[in-house]
């Protein structure tokens, strides 16, 4: 049985969770293995919204483990505050997996994160300010704190020590901030410990042993292919690796086991936060994007920019993430427009160049060169197969196939988990 991997193939909140109900009841695990809760995911079941954080989406669907990976990094009173309102819900959560070589988000990296992004004044990074970066450089500087460190008291002192002697010196002498005592860290975190223990476990062994047993694992990015710390707009990305290979690294399982990569398309592109965006619009256009596709952050509420779908991008993310499929999402989004434009390559000083340039100040610079395909008025919203939708709907959907990379496998259609029009089997 197969090891898929859904990764978002532009700058993220592409609506990644749409193709994971899509799988719905043929998956048994569901795996986060990147980010923390800097990310979110909206999911919607019939007229209840769900806004998923540090929580695989999986975590909604009856009889699928939900599992948090090595790779991801936890803030363990979101994680609780989290849990505790999908129970609140009805949500059965006692299913949860979570790695003990997970890395843990504490109040100084919090800290951190939003003084010395306010101390870069216009050259602001555009972080959420939740510590996910200090704790990802205190996981490479070796100096991280893990959650299985939570349950042994003493070295979870003798870390913290270790990290505050170096931290409140830069907070107080740099920042002007007071300094963090190690008692205060230590106590919150050993607070959450028994609720923990059930939960935590060698998650990497017990992935390879549902894969050997037959069960069907999902891999789900946080973030996307566009903000990946080696692939992405750097430095304007996230702080680990959104892109399939990271579902390696953070879950445990070898590379040789995944089958499937789905990479997560918007018919249109968005992104939140600083660094370059060619199809970016600041007019009506973008404005009608933005309004009619509700693009505002799950997690922080930001608006987001937005712009027309850019094929190179999407040729891009097939390439470093090895795509098998793509599923396209919020397709609804531009019923009305009369003509929908599609980037299909850039200029850069007068020259042409088809796919992203490897420079980040050609990429920065460069301009969109738009092919313009016809719009369509009539409602999509309950299309289930291909050929219920509009042909210029069809036609606009079999272009950006043409020069994507990879074939559209299914269609997001509405915000609701049913509204998908489904060409292609994802696992099959």
């Amino acid at each position: 049985m197969p090891a898929i991997v859904i990764i978002g193939a532009q700058w993220g909140d592409e609506g990644k969770g749409k193709a994971t109900d899509l799988l719905g009841s043929r998956i048994d695990y569901v795996v986060k293995f990147n980010g923390g809760n800097n990310a979110g995911h909206t999911v919607v079941i019939g007229d209840q919204k769900y806004a998923l954080h540090l929580l695989p989406s999986g975590i909604l669907t009856d009889g699928v483990t939900p599992v948090i990976g090595n790779g991801v990094v936890i803030d363990v009173e979101v994680l609780f505050h989290e849990l505790e309102a999908l129970t609140a819900r009805g949500v059965d959560v006692s299913k949860l997996r979570i790695s003990a070589n997970a890395h843990v988000i504490t109040h100084y990296h919090r800290t951190l994160d939003k003084v010395t992004e306010r101390f870069l004044g216009k050259k602001q990074i555009g972080t959420t300010g939740r510590g996910i970066g200090p704790t990802y450089a205190d996981k490479i500087n070796r100096v991280g704190i893990r959650i299985q460190d939570l349950f042994d008291e003493g070295i979870l002192r003798q870390k913290v020590e270790a990290a505050l002697d170096q931290k409140n010196h830069l907070l107080v002498k740099v920042y002007n901030r007071r300094a963090i005592s190690a008692d205060e860290i230590v106590e919150s975190l050993l607070s959450y410990t028994e609720r923990l223990r059930p939960m935590v476990g060698d998650t990497a062994l017990e992935l390879h042993e549902a894969l050997e047993a037959g069960k069907t694992v999902l891999f789900e990015g946080g973030q996307a292919t566009m903000l990946d710390v080696d692939h992405g707009t750097y430095p304007f990305v996230t702080s680990s690796n959104a892109t399939a290979g990271g579902a390696s690294t953070g879950s445990g399982i070898g590379p040789g086991r995944i089958d499937r990569v789905i990479g997560i398309v918007k018919a249109y592109t968005t992104r939140v936060g600083a660094g370059p965006f060619p199809t970016e619009l600041f007019d009506e256009w973008g404005e009608f994007l933005r309004s009619n596709g509700f693009e505002f952050g799950t997690t922080t509420g930001r608006p987001r920019r937005t712009g027309w779908y850019d094929a190179p991008i999407a040729r891009y993310s097939a390439r470093i993430n090895g795509v098998t499929d793509f599923v396209m999402t919020k397709l609804d989004v531009l019923t009305g427009l009369a003509e929908i434009p599609v980037c299909v390559a850039y200029d850069v000083d007068g020259v042409r160049v088809d796919e992203v340039p490897v420079s980040q100040s050609d990429f920065h610079h460069a301009v969109p060169i738009y092919e313009t395909f016809p719009g369509w008025n009539e409602d999509i919203s309950g299309a289930r197969e291909f050929s219920d939708l509009p042909k210029n709907a069809q036609d606009y959907v079999l272009a950006i196939e043409a020069m994507s990379g990879a074939r559209i496998s299914a269609i997001g259609v509405g915000p609701g988990r049913e509204a998908i029009v489904s060409r292609y089997d994802l696992i099959d």
